[in-house]
């Protein structure tokens, strides 16, 4: 408390400074208004919004090259015929028209898309230990550049070979990799137990990205180029970038707009633990060996195999089988997405209900939101390749990717619960096993199947529904052993 005490005397002085000037009763009515906006503005409500942000911008510079893909190697497939032949009103975007296109095999697609998640899945645990010694400002803010930076050089690194290609996206997946330990590593320094799964929900800012990404990929795609899609997403990170710098801060503490009372609110309402972690060694045995930190592992491979489906496959899935042109691609693959944003706030906000009014034990609260994670969403997708009707398959579409962001109300959030001042750490670690789903996907995509038409349909049917199944039944297992965490 008197690092507050302190910090309340410093804004005290420099506001009586400026009252005792002559002549400067414009600064001392702007610094009024900005104590005054300050105030009504929760440094924490900032901290939501950067995280929000800041996840929506990184999953956008992730995913542009999923739909940019299907445009760069447009030449090579014979889905243009067809797309015109059964949509006699569709028109050649400018990308297509104008040959600006790459004769890459679905092999090589396949190792583009999934060399990022190598690097991202092999950056983890730096990220956990970089947070822990530089903050969570240097580490998640220069990810984001480098990440940023790349995408503005993936349409220069394509006209030269396709491995620049992928040697970049393995720089993109390193950097972007540190994003999560590191954002995770700040909450339980500045968001108290009743606010932790609301505050959870920004991190689903990633899905608004995803959507974001297709729906305005595909349109400048459709009207201007492929490579007009990557330098919109990389000057956006770089803006992003710019304002990180201008308003994050590691700890309540070091912000110096934040308001007294909102300090000793959360000095009040944060753990122990979290005070006392500072300059701690992190007990990477334990974590190794903990239980609960593998049942969360395993717990979301299955629900991040899913997912990837989604978001890798998707707009090949709507251009190859649907055949529907890059715009409506663009809208049709990404508006679950951003829908599934909103579903994440519900699931949390409810979450945070029944925590604070006891309706059941926190680790049962966080189980039935796991379930409701994976167990809808994996029928769901099981049902997909089954179904002819394509309003009824993107209603399902729909739902299952929606649902599965119960899980930041379930298994995410209780990684925070279980290790509140070591939740990047352990976050990395959780990370490490549960994200290799993120490649492994289009990797088996590529390399299973080699005609693009079947790749969803057959991941859907045979690989994914055995991993779905499988993790879920290991988590059940996991679970039964645990006490309450």
């Amino acid at each position: 408390m008197s690092n507050a005490n302190d910090s309340a005397k410093s804004r005290s002085t420099d506001v009586k400074y400026l009252v005792t000037q002559e002549g400067f009763s414009e600064e001392i009515q702007q610094s009024n208004l900005f104590h005054k906006f300050n105030a009504k503005v929760p440094a924490r409500f900032v901290l939501y919004f950067l995280s929000c942000s800041g996840f929506l911008v990184s999953f956008m510079m992730r995913n542009d090259i999923n739909i940019a893909l299907v445009a760069m190697t447009a030449k090579n497939s014979t889905r243009l015929t067809e797309i015109f032949q059964t949509n006699e009103s569709a028109t050649l975007s400018s990308a297509l028209a104008s040959g600006d296109t790459f004769d890459w095999s679905p092999t090589v697609k396949s190792v583009i898309g999934g060399s990022f998640f190598v690097c991202y899945v092999l950056s983890q645990v730096v990220g956990g230990v970089a947070a822990q010694h530089f903050g969570t400002k240097h580490v998640f803010g220069w990810s984001q550049f480098a990440t940023a930076f790349g995408s503005l050089c993936i349409p220069f690194a394509a006209d030269l070979h396709y491995s620049v290609v992928i040697a970049i996206r393995c720089i993109q997946g390193f950097a972007s990799g540190l994003t999560w330990p590191a954002m995770y590593a700040v909450v339980g320094y500045w968001i108290p137990l009743s606010e932790r799964s609301r505050f959870m929900s920004s991190f689903q800012g990633f899905s608004i990205g995803i959507g974001l990404t297709y729906v305005i990929c595909g349109f400048i795609i459709d009207n201007f180029s492929w490579r007009y899609a990557f330098f919109t997403t990389g000057s956006l990170g770089m803006l992003w970038c710019f304002l990180w710098y201008m308003l994050a801060y590691n700890t309540p503490h070091e912000h110096p707009r934040i308001t007294d009372e909102e300090l000793e609110y959360i000095e009040m309402n944060i753990g122990v633990e979290v005070k006392e972690s500072v300059g701690m060694k992190v007990p990477w045995k334990c974590i190794f060996t903990s239980l609960p930190v593998w049942a969360i592992s395993i717990t979301t491979f299955g629900r991040i195999w899913i997912h990837y489906v989604f978001i890798f496959y998707g707009p090949s899935f709507m251009t190859n089988i649907l055949k529907f042109p890059f715009q409506a691609n663009g809208f049709l693959s990404g508006m679950p997405f951003i829908c599934s944003y909103l579903s994440s706030v519900v699931f949390c906000c409810i979450a945070d209900k029944m925590v604070l009014k006891e309706v059941m034990s926190l680790t049962n609260i966080r189980k039935l939101f796991t379930a409701f994670s994976q167990i809808i969403p994996g029928i769901l997708i099981f049902s997909i390749g089954y179904i002819n009707n394509i309003v009824v398959l993107l209603i399902i579409w729909f739902i299952a990717v929606t649902y599965i962001t119960a899980s930041y109300a379930g298994a995410m959030a209780n990684i925070v619960d279980i290790a509140p001042n070591l939740a990047g750490q352990v976050l990395a670690f959780c990370q490490t096993i549960h994200m290799s789903a993120s490649f492994l996907s289009p990797l088996a995509g590529g390399f299973i199947v080699t005609s693009e038409k079947s790749v969803f349909l057959a991941l859907c049917n045979k690989n994914l529904n055995f991993c779905v199944c499988v993790h879920h039944r290991q988590r059940r297992a996991y679970y039964r052993k645990q006490p309450s965490l």
